[in-house]
């Protein structure tokens, strides 16, 4: 029987799913040949859009038809999720080898709309790059003191978890997958890598909440994974130790898996944050992160389960006056000697730069330098250092620019054979992502683990489209000028030139330039009379930039030679110290944050003339957001000018006032 398509409660925008978006494909004589669960989601979803636009669907017809659209499971090698378009005769055809690459077929027809149905179309064959494409959602089941009901999450409370339970109604978690499945998003964590008291009983006596969940995600070939404590065995177990060579540990956690699977037969396994800002780990028994990982491993490889290892360990008790501690060398330090210790089923997941997400970091030397480990590259959807979903900052060019990095021979994108994963950035908000526009930062994160080197710009008309199917060229365009250079802009007014974390500390939105530089937990810009910026060289610095392999070591090494927009983060240099492009480093930290308010002025202008071509409740959320990201650009850009103006003594070389 067909699954019917989730029904989102009264308020809830249907992101990039409306149902406009299936017009071009509801209106057709479809035929569908295959069975399975999957199978019947496709089902499902072509019955409701030709309910809507007068269609029809027919089941396994042994006739030719003739048909407008076929969607067709068929024996081939085109893998799990792999499928084929092509458009002979009139009719559009969809083959796949099983039901989640159906799926995914039936949600590129959508996106091609009516031009899956002009015309002829050679026959495309359509694999995603990455088998993993994941999401780590940092959700607490009850709501934490500290950290509230979702960590570092801009966009109301969880989709999953409700008053310390998992929500009685999971429709909405259903409709989730499915927009998920819709960008080629195929595996979700569920709860936060700081595994409070709560989370850590989710393994065991809760783990048919953990099931209900897994439940309304399956439907559209979402895998569910659960962050644990690696202090489990001590906490939930009674043991005295959580040692990962310890034979009792081991067998704990065996058993705690096994029933695991008993729950959840299609579970994906665990993600770790060991050793890493107070979480629990293998350091505590002198065992390596190899051994802790490896553990995990042999618990889940009887059942085709993975480990997700966080890389993410370093030092956060520093003292700020030892230069010689660089948080930027703690991940390669750490692992690279482990290189070809882990289990094949033990995935090593490395931040995308060295340090935390932050506006602008070179790629982590890690990323290559472990060719005997799988990694999964991490990147993070929800904008913690980068507006936290009140500002407009479309991060599909930062992601591009990481992605196609050659660290070697081989992109980042190439690389990453554990996968992409990002921290999510959807609550039960109505607009599920706080920020509407925040909707084209987790759509395009997934096409581009689908496809690491597609073109951001190509996925943001994909974005648009679908979100605004009716819409007039007029619209488009704003939208483009509204996020296509948001990152850069929202760089221009906050950090320069590859400075990060002068934020507020604990919550990190807004400024404070010295907010971290003598907190324990790092030293980030190192800025005093007469420059700024930290010596990574490996002449004269901590040494990070020689972790690269050449000619990126070389590259990074000298000021003369090293990307602008990265020299601070390898360089202390004299704020009179001359740019490629010709201005000084003081004069680029003025210049470049009148320029971000400007650019935000400009940006909130073209929005309100969308008025019209916009839904109400939408342009009212994005305008206000917009009176918001102003305020603190202006607040950004007085701040910092002002600081460094009072360090430098440099006066602006246009005259403009300085704070």
């Amino acid at each position: 029987m067909p699954l019917p398509v989730p029904v989102l409660p009264e308020g809830v925008d249907p992101a990039w799913l409306p149902p406009a978006a299936f017009r071009a494909v509801g209106g057709r004589r479809t035929l569908i040949r295959g069975s399975g669960p999957l199978v019947e989601t496709v089902h499902g979803e072509m019955a409701e859009a030709c309910r809507r636009f007068g269609g029809r669907v027919v089941r396994d017809a042994s006739d030719d038809g003739p048909y407008d659209l076929v969607l067709a499971v068929s024996a081939g090698d085109l893998g799990e999720e792999g499928f084929t378009v092509v458009r002979e005769g009139g009719t559009t055809t969809v083959t796949a080898s099983g039901g989640r690459g159906l799926l995914y077929g039936l949600f590129h027809v959508v996106r091609l709309g009516a031009a899956a149905f002009t015309g002829e179309r050679s026959q495309e064959t359509h694999r995603p790059a990455l088998a993993t494409r994941m999401l780590d959602h940092w959700d607490n089941v009850a709501v934490h003191p500290v950290m509230g009901q979702v960590e570092r999450g801009y966009a109301g409370g969880s989709l999953f978890w409700e008053d310390g339970r998992a929500r009685g109604d999971l429709q909405r978690v259903r409709a989730y997958g499915r927009l998920l499945a819709a960008c080629g998003i195929n595996a979700i964590s569920v709860n936060n890598v700081n595994v409070h008291a709560t989370e850590a009983r989710l393994l065991t006596d809760r783990i048919g909440e953990v099931a209900e969940i897994a439940g309304a995600l399956r439907p559209y070939g979402i895998r569910t994974h659960l962050s644990v404590s690696f202090a489990a065995p001590i906490v939930l177990g009674g043991l005295s130790t959580a040692d990962p060579l310890e034979a009792a540990v081991r067998s704990w956690w065996a058993e705690a898996t096994r029933r695991v699977y008993e729950a959840v037969p299609d579970f994906g396994g665990y993600v770790v944050k060991a050793d890493s800002e107070g979480q629990p780990g293998p350091f505590a028994y002198g065992r390596s992160h190899a051994d802790g990982a490896n553990m995990l491993a042999a618990a889940l490889e009887p059942f085709g389960g993975t480990v997700h290892w966080r890389a993410f360990v370093y030092d956060h008790r520093q003292d700020w006056r030892d230069r010689s501690t660089d948080r930027a060398r703690a991940a390669y330090d750490h692992f690279v000697p482990l290189d070809g210790e882990f289990a094949p089923n033990a995935v090593l997941q490395v931040k995308h730069g060295p340090m935390d997400f932050q506006v602008r970091e070179p790629v982590s030397p890690l990323i290559g330098a472990m060719p005997r480990t799988r990694l999964a590259v991490e990147l993070q959807v929800t904008q913690e250092y980068t507006g936290q979903q009140r500002h407009v900052c479309w991060l599909g060019p930062m992601w591009s620019e990481v992605l196609r990095f050659r660290p070697e021979e081989r992109s980042v994108g190439a690389l990453a054979r554990g996968g992409l994963v990002a921290v999510s950035n959807a609550g039960d908000d109505p607009f599920w992502t706080g920020h509407p526009l925040a909707q084209a930062n987790l759509y395009t994160y997934g096409r581009l683990a689908w496809q690491p080197d597609a073109e951001p710009r190509e996925v943001l008309d994909e974005w648009i489209g679908l979100s605004f199917p009716d819409a007039p060229a007029r619209l488009a365009d704003g939208l483009h000028a509204v996020l296509d250079g948001s990152w850069r802009t929202y760089e221009k007014y906050t950090a320069p030139l590859g400075v990060g974390f002068m934020v507020q500390p604990g919550h990190h939105y807004g400024p404070s330039v010295d907010g971290y530089e003598y907190s324990p937990w790092g030293t980030y810009h190192f800025a005093d009379r007469d420059g700024i910026g930290v010596d990574r060289s490996a002449a004269t610095g901590t040494g990070y930039a020689g972790q690269y392999a050449k000619p990126w070591a070389e590259v990074y090494e000298s000021p003369d030679t090293c990307p602008d927009e990265l020299l601070l983060f390898f360089h202390h240099v004299s704020y009179g110290h001359t740019l490629t492009s010709g201005k000084t480093v003081i004069q680029h930290i003025y210049d470049t944050h009148f320029d971000g308010v400007e650019e935000v002025e400009a940006a909130r202008e073209v929005w309100a003339g969308l008025v019209d071509l916009v839904d109400p409740a939408r342009h009212t959320r994005v305008t206000e957001l917009f009176e918001e990201q102003l305020r603190s650009a202006r607040e950004w850009r007085d701040q910092v000018n002002s600081y460094f103006f009072r360090k430098s003594g440099v006066p602006d070389a246009h005259g403009r006032r300085i704070y």
